[in-house]
């Protein structure tokens, strides 16, 4: 066991606080300035879809709307009256009516082409999902977070990997 004697050791208690001060604020400070530099790279877009809206429609009408190029699902929750999904590897989507809710919305959304799956629950909890198409229509609400990089634009090309128009970040002027 190590004991310090001599005039020092009663200082070091001081000195352990004061370093501990200065790491907390230098750890603040250095949040701040991460979190502005985020905030520029970042913008927010909250909207809310109402009864009867088609769910794939209102989203690219707000995107086309706020000239959204490079946008992402942040979150969604709400609840439709009718899907309709393009399942994994199908030639065409599968329509159902009944009730269910969204427990998941991901995908990239760009006045340049989007891609979103969607995940639904049935009142049983039996849980579907696949590619997002049109007529899926909002139940009681689908309320809907975006974010859009501030410093990228979505385009959708085909670059000869697959057979589809895949997505191509580009870097905004």
């Amino acid at each position: 066991m190590f004991v310090q004697s001599g005039r020092h050791s009663k200082r070091r208690p001081f000195f352990l606080i004061a370093a501990a001060v200065v790491c907390v604020f230098s750890s603040s400070l250095l949040q701040h300035f991460f979190y502005q530099y985020l905030w520029r790279m970042l913008q927010i877009h909250p909207f809310r879809l109402k009864p009867g809206e088609d769910l794939k429609a209102g989203i690219e009408a707000y995107v086309q709307q706020h000239q959204l190029k490079a946008a992402f699902v942040i979150t969604c929750v709400g609840s439709l009256t009718q899907y309709h999904l393009r399942m994994a590897d199908q030639p065409k989507g599968e329509k159902k009516n009944g009730h269910f809710e969204i427990v998941s919305l991901v995908g990239t959304c760009s006045i340049n082409g989007s891609h979103v799956h969607l995940s639904i629950s049935n009142e049983t909890g039996t849980t579907i999902g696949g590619h997002l198409l049109h007529e899926c229509f909002v139940y009681t609400t689908a309320e809907i977070v975006l974010g859009e990089s501030t410093e990228h634009v979505f385009v959708r090309e085909n670059d000869g990997t697959t057979a589809w128009e895949e997505l191509q970040v580009k870097t905004r002027q």
